[in-house]
């Protein structure tokens, strides 16, 4: 089969790989979509340690079953997943917090993903998908999931209703787009989203109703936002996340761009500031964001880009150039 196949910093190339074989429990996928994600890109660049060359990348996936030795999946049905692998018994497993899996392994990063025309994952990892949503929507699910999750864990902190406070949100990639689109969903008005490319910008603005700002020409206001949502990650983004956000308000922390950080913790305390982090999605957040995404709580998703399999180096390289205005690129094998 054709696969995208990291093979050295800032490379990704076209090679036949061997077609998986479903393990026990587990399904074959014919993969219909897989979109590039910020962490791939990290890896593309060389900064991920834990993904190493030789590895098929991608976890944002649709797909359609060709092989199944899972009970509870048939040949035929369309499916996205959770690229997290998880154990199913820890005590995080068994409260639904199995994003938080003492024994987790993933797709795309210790297995082979899904920048592929087949890919193997566990059934259990699988969620269905209605007939009606295409598949370039549907792989988005994954980081939509992302999007949900940390949202749901940051509005019960805030101290008045979303549609009362002022909101920023640091990056304009995947994340904060979505985050932003599912922000205007949930009522919040006024929205300001950081993004370095103007491209994205104008999308932003169009799709979102937010108002967009460059960081390099102008910092964002320092405490008068009740809630800020950091879908960056770097040293810079959390030192300007905690200027931003007003005493009392609320931070929440997605990116994970940067390995090491400094926090202002006196600033933090004197101004009871709630400081969340949020890592992916449990599995209940993905199928909420199957049905927010047919539902059409995103937006239409017409700022997606679409492009073959087999542009996928070019698309990589066009991405790491800031030649691309969608904030996700979705790749059909």
């Amino acid at each position: 089969m054709k696969a995208l196949v990291y093979t050295k910093p800032d490379e990704i190339l076209m090679r036949e790989q061997p077609e998986p074989v479903a393990a026990e429990h587990e399904v074959v996928l014919k993969i219909d979509a897989v979109g590039i994600c910020g962490s791939d890109m990290h890896a593309y660049y060389g900064h991920d340690p834990r993904r190493k060359p030789g590895l098929v990348l991608g976890h944002e996936f649709a797909g359609t079953i060709v092989e199944s030795r899972s009970a509870a999946h048939s040949v035929g049905a369309r499916v996205t997943g959770n690229p997290l692998i998880t154990c199913g018994r820890c005590d995080y497993c068994v409260t639904g917090r199995n994003n938080l899996c003492e024994n987790r392994t993933m797709v795309g990063m210790t297995r082979p993903g899904a920048y592929a025309e087949f890919m193997s994952i566990p059934g259990a990892s699988l969620i269905d998908l209605p007939q009606d949503l295409p598949a370039a929507k549907a792989a988005l699910t994954e980081p939509a999931a992302t999007a949900i999750h940390a949202i749901n864990r940051s509005l019960p902190f805030l101290s008045r209703p979303l549609l009362e406070c002022r909101v920023l949100v640091l990056g304009g990639g995947a994340i904060g787009m979505l985050a932003a689109l599912l922000l205007k969903h949930h009522g919040a008005r006024g929205t300001v989203v950081t993004e370095v490319n103007p491209k994205r910008c104008k999308a932003i603005e169009a799709h979102a109703d937010a108002t967009t700002l460059d960081p390099r020409e102008a910092a964002p206001q320092e405490g008068v936002f009740d809630y800020v949502i950091d879908a960056v990650g770097s040293k810079i983004t959390r030192v300007s996340a905690l200027k931003a956000v007003k005493p009392g308000g609320v931070l929440m922390h997605i990116g994970l761009q940067d390995w090491e950080s400094e926090i202002d913790m006196r600033k933090l305390t004197l101004a009871e500031i709630a400081l969340l982090g949020a890592y992916t999605y449990a599995t209940a957040d993905l199928r909420a964001a199957v049905r927010l995404l047919q539902e059409g709580a995103f937006g239409n998703l017409d700022w997606i880009e679409t492009r073959r399999l087999e542009e996928g180096p070019t698309a990589f390289a066009d991405i790491a150039k800031g030649n691309i205005a969608s904030a996700k690129v979705v790749l059909l094998p």
